[in-house]
């Protein structure tokens, strides 16, 4: 974070206060409450103003939030509770009031977002075509061509180049596989948000599977030297081709760094899911892409080691393909096939992905 400087605030007051304002000092003493002798840590460090605005002498508290593995790894982690805290604390009665929130710029400016109500997001206009439409061919045809073979490597080359680029930061990854079994998208967010019956799949089953998970996530949280960049929601409505094997990817989710395994599974589990929709099992020309999807990463990186993780997310895409929320017109069997493939892949200590049709057998 930048220096906050006595010029930056005093700029920044004034636009929100519309009135000429001298600052008479920074500091980080005077704080609202201490730590005492006991309590050492702390989300932040806040900042002590005293000011004059109006003809009177003012005082007020900068809090701003660090980066730390309570939750607050990312930029948006540390926005959104800070976001939260200045409408919250203003709606509890005796609460200390906030007078704004805001946010630094590279530059160490300072600007308001206290008037903000929704947060938007601008990007540029790509041209090209999804690649769930080439699945939605071949599922209508039962024939890949040679252009979408190329396209499944280099959409595989493309994850092994980005999952080369490592960090060592054991908390950032134990935090990844935390959202990954809790968070509001993921496994629990995904069995809060199917129906109280459906079909063969009721309460019992969806615990089932969830308490499968947490096993999971104390066996692999400590991977912390697997670490790596992730785009998180690698699936085939995130790409766009052009022409041959020329593809830009939308919408990276939940968080730049994580697991390898979660945008392969993320896209490979498509192959699988196209190829039930058509035959029934993982057959034909999407059994091959899906091979050779696996294959060809597995040889460009070396890393075996994901297929000792990559069960809980094969388990998370595989609640979100057999969702009657995101899927509510799915084949007779097809989605009764996922949840026999999710609970047989949770129950098997490492992905054997050239046996898929084992973990298809009731």
């Amino acid at each position: 974070m930048p220096a906050v400087t006595n010029d930056a605030v005093k700029r920044y007051l004034e636009r929100l206060l519309n009135q000429p304002v001298k600052v008479i000092s920074i500091s980080e003493h005077g704080k609202q409450e201490l730590a005492g002798d006991l309590k050492e840590y702390g989300y932040g460090a806040p900042l002590f103003i005293e000011y004059e605005a109006g003809g009177s002498l003012k005082h007020a508290v900068l809090e701003t939030m660090s980066p730390s593995s309570f939750g607050h790894d990312h930029f948006a982690d540390r926005a959104q509770a800070i976001l939260w805290e200045h409408g919250a604390f203003n709606r509890l009665p005796r609460h200390v009031r906030s007078l704004d929130n805001g946010a630094f710029l590279e530059s160490g400016e300072m600007v308001s977002t206290g008037a903000a109500r929704e947060f938007f997001l601008l990007t540029e206009f790509v041209e090209g075509s999804g690649y769930f439409h080439d699945l939605d061919r071949i599922r209508e045809t039962g024939a890949a061509t040679a252009e979408d073979m190329d396209r499944v490597r280099a959409l595989s080359d493309y994850l092994a180049s980005i999952h080369a680029v490592r960090r060592d930061v054991p908390g950032l990854y134990r935090r990844r596989i935390r959202d990954l079994i809790g968070h509001g998208e993921c496994i629990m967010g995904l069995t809060d948000n199917y129906p109280e019956q459906f079909d063969f799949i009721d309460r019992d089953l969806l615990k089932k599977i969830e308490h499968a998970c947490v096993d999971w996530r104390w066996r692999i949280k400590d991977r912390g030297e697997r670490l790596c960049q992730v785009h998180g929601d690698f699936h085939p409505w995130n790409i766009l081709f052009r022409k041959g094997v020329d593809f830009t990817v939308l919408d990276r989710s939940r968080g730049e760094w994580g697991e390898a395994a979660d945008d392969v599974t993320c896209m490979t589990i498509n192959y699988l899911f196209s190829s039930l929709v058509r035959f029934g099992r993982l057959d034909g020309s999407f059994e091959k892409m899906f091979l050779l999807f696996w294959e060809n990463y597995l040889e460009r990186t070396g890393d075996r080691g994901i297929l000792e993780v990559a069960a809980p997310f094969l388990a998370w895409r595989g609640l979100v393909i057999a969702s009657p929320v995101w899927y509510p017109r799915l084949p007779d069997g097809v989605r009764k096939s996922i949840f026999t493939f999710i609970l047989n892949v949770l129950d098997t200590p490492r992905f054997e992905y050239n046996a898929v049709s084992r973990y298809l057998r009731p």
